[in-house]
């Protein structure tokens, strides 16, 4: 009797553990968050985090006649996709304004030209944040982004994309750097003088990068200015990485093995971006996220029109700017459907995966081609960050994505240079 009242007594007692345990466990069980709350929670981060844009074309949108940053514009009307008030919207603290000259005949004369064009979009980013100086603040160092973040204002930053400008004159890079420019994407769409472009449908001319393109990196180290490999072919990516005494930037490119480009950088590019210290800025051109779609009728419209062009050598200035014209508006009206959200954090998975989280950013390229589903202008970049967040992506690591590695790289750019000129003087 007394065993079988011992049995039923550990019956009980068990039975009463298990119920204690699954009340236990129910209750602590968190509830998976709701869409409206990780929406929140993003937008909570991106408000108390430094949001940096390395890329914008915007220099070109502001030397148009009555162009005015300060009022809002309709990216659907105007085509624009940056001015003061929608960074606000978009909560973007920082942004880089790129000078960018197209590529033209490479003599004095065309060089004098995109000198004095250069220079014209410099100082129209210049007049631009004095006129509104209650709302932006030219920045030339990473800490005045975060004190113009503390002030409530927007930090421009100023960079020249494509060397092309500089000429045959090294001593350009000093009078860009005093002007504010902090970094120089050595190339763009055609060879220059300086380096070999990712997509000239020639081939490549040096090698890589040239040995006046060598100087100029180290002239670009001796001054502070961040060296950019985006456009450039892969022997750039490499020659940079063996002549820059300073990490290096990509300031819009994309992972190769998500999508393959050449304007996108290969596992073995990223690894060694890693190595360098340096970092890859996700950019939201859709041809640089997605595979391309099919589209005979653009392809079959550009093939026509290229059958009527002269060789680009042989054009007047007034042809050049025809032909441009007339390709923009053969890709307007036979456009590819555009990447998402999606995509940009895929690409941003993979370069965390092979590089880490210390080497990607973020250059959306607005202005210049840059705007795809979710993303469209600059009011939108916030649905970057919710994406992150819905990937589970922590606020830390966030913080570095949206411009703490590019600020770390653009710091330690800076210590070179003032080694190299404390080396000089002594």
């Amino acid at each position: 009797m007394k065993y079988l009242l011992n049995l039923n007594s550990l019956v009980l007692l068990l039975t009463m553990l298990l119920l204690a345990g699954c009340a236990t466990n129910s209750t602590e069980k968190k509830p998976e968050s709701s869409g409206e709350d990780l929406r929140t929670k993003a937008l909570d981060i991106h408000e108390r985090i430094l949001t940096v844009d390395t890329h914008a074309d915007t220099p070109l949108r502001m030397i148009e006649p009555g162009f005015d940053m300060s009022v809002r514009h309709d990216p659907k009307e105007t085509g624009s996709k940056v001015d003061y008030p929608r960074m606000k919207e978009g909560g973007l603290d920082a942004i880089f304004f790129a000078a960018f000259v197209a590529q033209d005949i490479r003599d004095d004369a065309g060089h004098s030209r995109a000198k004095e064009r250069c220079l014209q979009m410099i100082d129209s980013v210049i007049v631009s944040t004095t006129r509104n100086a209650d709302v932006v603040g030219l920045a030339l160092n990473p800490e005045d982004a975060y004190a113009l973040e503390k002030e409530g204002k927007r930090a421009i930053y100023v960079g020249i994309e494509n060397g092309y400008p500089i000429g045959q004159d090294v001593s350009n890079v000093e009078l860009y750097y005093n002007k504010g420019i902090r970094y120089i994407t050595l190339v763009h769409s055609s060879n220059n003088d300086l380096a070999d472009s990712a997509t000239d449908e020639k081939g490549p001319e040096h090698g890589g990068i040239s040995e006046l393109g060598a100087e100029v990196v180290n002239e670009m180290n001796r001054l502070g200015i961040m060296v950019d490999v985006s456009h450039g072919n892969d022997s750039v990516f490499y020659d940079a990485i063996a002549l820059s005494k300073a990490p290096i930037i990509a300031s819009h490119s994309n992972a190769r093995s998500v999508t393959d480009h050449p304007r996108n950088m290969t596992d073995e590019m990223l690894k060694l971006m890693a190595k360098n210290g340096g970092v890859v800025q996700l950019t939201m051109l859709s041809v640089y996220l997605r595979d391309m779609p099919a589209n005979v009728a653009r392809d079959s419209a550009t093939a026509a029109l290229r059958a009527t062009l002269k060789p680009t050598e042989e054009m007047t200035p007034e042809e050049r700017t025809a032909a441009r014209q007339a390709f923009r508006e053969i890709r307007d009206k036979y456009p590819n459907p555009a990447a998402n959200v999606e995509h940009v954090v895929d690409h941003i998975d993979h370069i965390v995966k092979v590089a880490g989280i210390d080497h990607v950013g973020i250059g959306c390229d607005f202005d210049g081609g840059g705007g795809i589903d979710g993303v469209f202008d600059a009011s939108e970049v916030m649905n970057i960050t919710i994406a992150l967040v819905e990937r589970g992506y922590t606020e830390e690591e966030i913080t570095k994505i949206w411009g703490g590695n590019l600020m770390r790289v653009f710091r330690e750019v800076q210590a070179v240079a003032e080694k190299i000129q404390a080396e000089a003087a002594s």
